[in-house]
C-alpha cells in the first residue's frame, strides 16, 4: 500500500529572498541535521541572465534503523538524488528527490516548494508532500514502513525550526533585508550555461524530501475559519496539536471533499472529529463522514437551529440546559435525568420530537465550541456533560423510553463523533447499573472512556466535581451557590398524552419533512422526473447526491406529455417500483425515438458514488422536460468482446445492479429570474434559499456543476 503525506501550507513571515539566504546557510554542514552524513554536488547550472539556478546533489543518510535490519539489507547508508531549481525572477524554489538505494524494492518520491505568498509579497509559503511505496524488503515491509514514516514525521516537525534558526542567526548579524533579483541590462534572457563546481561535501536539509500538489481551492477561505488559511499556525490555534501525519490526513480528506462535494465542504473542525473517531484512518473516516453529510443534507440539519422550534412541553418538562463552561473552557451541559418524566415526554411528543431536540442541543454545542475557541484563544472542539441521576428509578426503564434513548445514542454517535469531552454522572442510584447494562453496548468505546461515575455524595470529595468545574458555577441543587436555570421537570400531565396513531402519523410528517426525495436506479430501469414548462426562458434547477453506485444524468425535452406510470408494474411499458430505499419511476415510453419524440438538451453527465451535483438550465421552448438518472454501465474493451477485469470488479461492487440518488428539483419562473445565472435569486425559490445558505454554490446556464 502506498503511504502518502500532504502538509498544510506553512508560512514564514519573512521575504522570499531572506528565507533563501537562511536556506543556503544549511550548507555545507548543519549541526541540526545529524542524520544527513554528507551530500555531493554533481552538477550546477545557471541561466545566462542569472535568474535560474539549478543544483543536483547526491545525499548520504544514516537512517536510524535496527542494526540487524541494516545487516540483512547489506548497507549502512541510504543515498538520495536531489534536484533544486531556484527561479529568482518568479521567486520560487522547487526541490525534488528520490531514493537511489533499494529503488527496485522501495520507491520514495518527495518534493517541496518555497514561494512568495500570493497575498503578501513579504511572506514566504512552504508546502510539501511525499509518497512511500514498499514493494518488497526481505519480508520486513511492515517494519521498514514504520521506520520510514517515523523518521519522516520527525524530520518534518524539525524542518521549520531549522529555517527559523538561521533566520534568527541572520537577524543577530544585522541582516534583515536581501534585495530582490533584477535582470542585467546586457544579460541574455533565457539560455543556460553549465559551470564547473567543486564536489565538496554538503549536508541535505530535512525538508528536501517534500512535495507540493495542493490545489488552488485548498487556499480558499471558508465560512467560520480565519482568513490566514495558509499558515500552519492556524491548525495549532484552532484545531489543536496535530502530528505531521495527522495534519496530512486532514489536508488530504479536505482535498477529497473539495473534489467530490463542491460547495458543501464542512469546516476543518468537523472533518477532524471524524478522523479522530477512526484513529485517523482515512478510508474509514471518509466513509462515515460522507454518510453523515448525506444525512445532514437529507434532514436539513444545518438549518435546524433556525427552522425548528422546541414544543412547549419540552420547554416545561425537559430537564436539561447549557450552564457556563468547565475549567478547560468547554461548554457545560447539565441534564437532570433523574427528575425527567421520560415516559411522559415520549407519550406526549413522540420519539422524533425528542430526537430533533437532542440534535438541536448538539448543533448548539458545536456553535458554543466555536465561540469558546475565540474567547479562550485555544481550540475547544467538544463539551462537558453533567448528568444528575438523583430520582432515577424503575420508571425510567420504561421500554419505549429506553428504545428512544438507544436510537438517539445511535444517531448522535454516527453524526457527532468526538464532541463529548467528558461525561460526569453524579448521584448514581442502585438502579443505574441496570440502565448502564442496557445502553453501554451502543456507546463507542472511546466515548465510554470519558465517563466518570459518582455514587451518592462522592462527587463532593477528592477527584470530584471541583476538579472539573469552578466552585463559583456549581449548581445550587448540587450544593453550590450558582442558580441554575435548568427546569426542575416533574410529571407530564396525561392530558397531553397522544395516541399511538397520532404519534405515528406525526413522526412520519416530522422526520420526512425534507425537500429532498430518494429514488432507486436499476440496471435497465432509470428514474425519471417530468416538469411542465409553460413559459420559455424559465429556469430548471436541480441538486442531487449520488448515495450509492454510479449514475448518468440526462435532461430531455418533449412536446408530448409522458404518460404517468401505471399502478401495476407488470402491465404495459411504464413502471413504478417502490422500495424501502426509495421509488423508481419510468416515464419515457419505450416506443419513443430519441430525436423524433423527444430530444436531449443537456450533455449526459457521469456521476460517481458520493458526488454532489448542482445545475440549472434555461428553457428555450415550452413543453415537458424530463430529468433522468440512468444506471452507469462500464464500457467494454473496444478490441475484444470479453469483459475487462476492471469492468467485472466494478460490476461486483454494485450489489444487485442498484443505485440510489437523493434529489431536489425546482422550476423558477421567468418573472423571478433576474437576468444573472450567477445568482438565481428568487423569493419563491427554496432551492435559492438553500444555495444562499450554503457557501461556495455555483450555478450557470446550461451547465451541471459538481
Amino acid at each position: 500500500m502506498v503511504q502518502k503525506y500532504q502538509s498544510p501550507i506553512r508560512v514564514y513571515k519573512h521575504p522570499f529572498e531572506l528565507v533563501m539566504e537562511a536556506y543556503e546557510r544549511r550548507f555545507p554542514t548543519c549541526h541540526l541535521i545529524p542524520m544527513f552524513v554528507d551530500s555531493e554536488v554533481l552538477e550546477e547550472t545557471e541561466s545566462e541572465d542569472g535568474s535560474v539556478h539549478n543544483v543536483q546533489r547526491r545525499c548520504k543518510l544514516d537512517v536510524d534503523a535496527p542494526r540487524l535490519l541494516k545487516r540483512i539489507a547489506g548497507v549502512d547508508y541510504v543515498y538520495f538524488s536531489q534536484e533544486n531549481t531556484l527561479n529568482k525572477r518568479e521567486r520560487t524554489l522547487h526541490i525534488e528527490s528520490h531514493n537511489e538505494t533499494f529503488s527496485n524494492r522501495v520507491i520514495i518520491h518527495e518534493l517541496c516548494s518555497y514561494s512568495a505568498h500570493p497575498e503578501n509579497e513579504d511572506w514566504t509559503c512552504f508546502e510539501q508532500s511525499a509518497s512511500l511505496d514498499i514493494k518488497s524488503f526481505f519480508g520486513f515491509e511492515s517494519t521498514v514502513e514504520k521506520i520510514a514514516m517515523k523518521q519522516y514525521a520527525s524530520s518534518i516537525k524539525k524542518g521549520k525550526e531549522i529555517i527559523e534558526f538561521y533566520l534568527n542567526q541572520l537577524e543577530e548579524e544585522g541582516i534583515s533585508h536581501v534585495p530582490r533579483w533584477t535582470p542585467s541590462l546586457d544579460a541574455p534572457s533565457s539560455s543556460v550555461t553549465t559551470k564547473p563546481v567543486c564536489a565538496t561535501p554538503k549536508l541535505l536539509q530535512l525538508e528536501l524530501n517534500d512535495v507540493t500538489n495542493q490545489p488552488d481551492d485548498q487556499m480558499e477561505n471558508q465560512t467560520g475559519t480565519p482568513d490566514d488559511k495558509l499558515d500552519a499556525d492556524y491548525i495549532k490555534r484552532y484545531l489543536g496539536d496535530l502530528t505531521p501525519l495527522q495534519e496530512s490526513c486532514l489536508i488530504r480528506l479536505r482535498q477529497w471533499l473539495q473534489e467530490s462535494h463542491k460547495g458543501k465542504i464542512p469546516k476543518d473542525e468537523h472533518i477532524l472529529r471524524f478522523l479522530r473517531a477512526r484513529d485517523f484512518n482515512m478510508e474509514k473516516a471518509r466513509e462515515i463522514l460522507c454518510q453523515s453529510l448525506t444525512w445532514r443534507k437529507q434532514h436539513q440539519v444545518d438549518y435546524l437551529l433556525e427552522t425548528w422550534t422546541s414544543p412547549q412541553v419540552l420547554s416545561d418538562y425537559y430537564t436539561g440546559g447549557w450552564h457556563h463552561h468547565d475549567k478547560e473552557g468547554r461548554p457545560l451541559y447539565i441534564l437532570r435525568l433523574g427528575q425527567m418524566d421520560t415516559k411522559g415526554l415520549v407519550r406526549a411528543l413522540g420519539e422524533e420530537s425528542l430526537l430533533r431536540h437532542v440534535l438541536s442541543i448538539n448543533e448548539e454545542g458545536l456553535r458554543r465550541c466555536e465561540e469558546n475557541t475565540k474567547v479562550f484563544g485555544r481550540p475547544i472542539s467538544c463539551w462537558t456533560c453533567l448528568v444528575d441521576l438523583e430520582g432515577l428509578n424503575m420508571r425510567h426503564l420504561w421500554r419505549p423510553g429506553v428504545k428512544a434513548l438507544l436510537r438517539i445514542i445511535e444517531v448522535v454517535e454516527a453524526n457527532y463523533p468526538e464532541t463529548l469531552g467528558r461525561l460526569l454522572i453524579l448521584r448514581a442510584p442502585r438502579v443505574f447499573p441496570v440502565l448502564w447494562t442496557l445502553v453501554s453496548p451502543f456507546i463507542d468505546e472511546n466515548t465510554r472512556k470519558k465517563f466518570l461515575i459518582y455514587a451518592g455524595n462522592d462527587y463532593q470529595g477528592p477527584g470530584g466535581l471541583l476538579d472539573y468545574i469552578d466552585k463559583e458555577i456549581i449548581p445550587d441543587f448540587l450544593g453550590g451557590e450558582c442558580m441554575c436555570e435548568v427546569p426542575e421537570g416533574g410529571l407530564v400531565p396525561k392530558s397531553l398524552y397522544r395516541t399511538a396513531e397520532e404519534l405515528e402519523n406525526e413522526d412520519i410528517s416530522l422526520w420526512t419533512e425534507t425537500i429532498y426525495q430518494s429514488a432507486s436506479v436499476f440496471k435497465g430501469a432509470p428514474h425519471e422526473v417530468v416538469l411542465e414548462i409553460i413559459d420559455a426562458a424559465s429556469v430548471i434547477t436541480w441538486d442531487f447526491d449520488v448515495c450509492k453506485g454510479d449514475v448518468v444524468f440526462h435532461l430531455y425535452h418533449s412536446k408530448r406529455a409522458p404518460q404517468p406510470p401505471r399502478k401495476d408494474p407488470l402491465v404495459g411499458q411504464h413502471s413504478s417500483i417502490t422500495t424501502p430505499g426509495g421509488n423508481n419511476v419510468q416515464l419515457i415510453d419505450k416506443s419513443w425515438t430519441l430525436g423524433l419524440d423527444y430530444s436531449m438538451v443537456e450533455s449526459p453527465l457521469t456521476c460517481k458514488e458520493g458526488e454532489s451535483v448542482q445545475g440549472s438550465h434555461v428553457t428555450r421552448w415550452p413543453g415537458f422536460y424530463i430529468l433522468q438518472w440512468r444506471f452507469h454501465t462500464m464500457p467494454g474493451s473496444a478490441s475484444t468482446n470479453l469483459p475487462r477485469v476492471d469492468d467485472v470488479l466494478a460490476s461486483l461492487q454494485v450489489s444487485s445492479h442498484k443505485c440510489k440518488v437523493m434529489y431536489y428539483t425546482e422550476v423558477i419562473g421567468s418573472e423571478d429570474f433576474r437576468g444573472s445565472m450567477t445568482s438565481l435569486e428568487s423569493s419563491h425559490s427554496g432551492f435559492s434559499q438553500l444555495s444562499h445558505a450554503t457557501s461556495n454554490h455555483s450555478q450557470s446556464s446550461s451547465m451541471i456543476s459538481r
